[in-house]
């Protein structure tokens, strides 16, 4: 599904020195605008893009740059909210990739939760719901391993790590699903 965008400039751009030292990795990056794109309301660029430069100004070698890095965000949110809308079962999350080949969902996680946390209380309805609930278990889970350790034993971060690539995408469609049926129920009939 990415490549329509040119990712790599993004990527490079992000981790420069002139990005904002605590902004989001690609990866954080693309979870997030996925939790924004799937979630219970339209959160406004106007709110969301400073979360993603960990709310520091962004510098920008020219005006040429600062349109491309901007321009390929959003593109990356309209990629993904074409494909929620045209065929959710192609989504693809941009995950890192050691460089053994071991895919590593972590920040991607965080990036998601890092959505959920701009709305909250949106987000209750599905908390709340006994049975969707369980689809934001894996991100809770991965995108915090050190909080969630206590409840759940020795967990082998790496290990798990490595079997949430597989199961987040199934997640993210579950939860795009639930909010498309929730506010489906919350519109008034004709």
């Amino acid at each position: 599904m990415a490549d329509g965008v040119d990712l790599e400039v993004l990527a490079e751009y992000l981790n420069s020195d002139v990005a904002p030292e605590d902004c989001m990795g690609l990866s954080d990056l693309d979870g997030f605008l996925t939790g924004i794109v799937i979630g219970p309301e339209l959160v406004p660029r106007s709110e969301w893009l400073p979360v993603i430069w960990g709310g520091k100004e962004p510098q920008f070698e020219s005006e040429d740059q600062m349109g491309k890095v901007l321009g390929i965000i959003m593109s990356r949110y309209n990629e993904i909210a074409t494909c929620f809308d045209s065929d959710p079962e192609k989504f693809e999350p941009i995950f890192w990739e050691e460089s053994e080949g071991k895919v590593i969902a972590s920040d991607w996680a965080a990036g998601f939760l890092d959505a959920v946390a701009l709305r909250r209380r949106a987000w209750e309805g599905l908390i709340r719901n006994l049975r969707a609930r369980i689809l934001l278990t894996p991100l809770l889970i991965l995108g915090d391993v050190e909080r969630h350790a206590g409840r759940l034993g020795a967990i082998d971060e790496r290990k798990l790590s490595t079997v949430m690539p597989d199961i987040i995408p199934a997640c993210i469609v579950g939860i795009h699903e639930f909010w498309r049926k929730y506010r489906n129920r919350r519109q008034p009939q004709p």
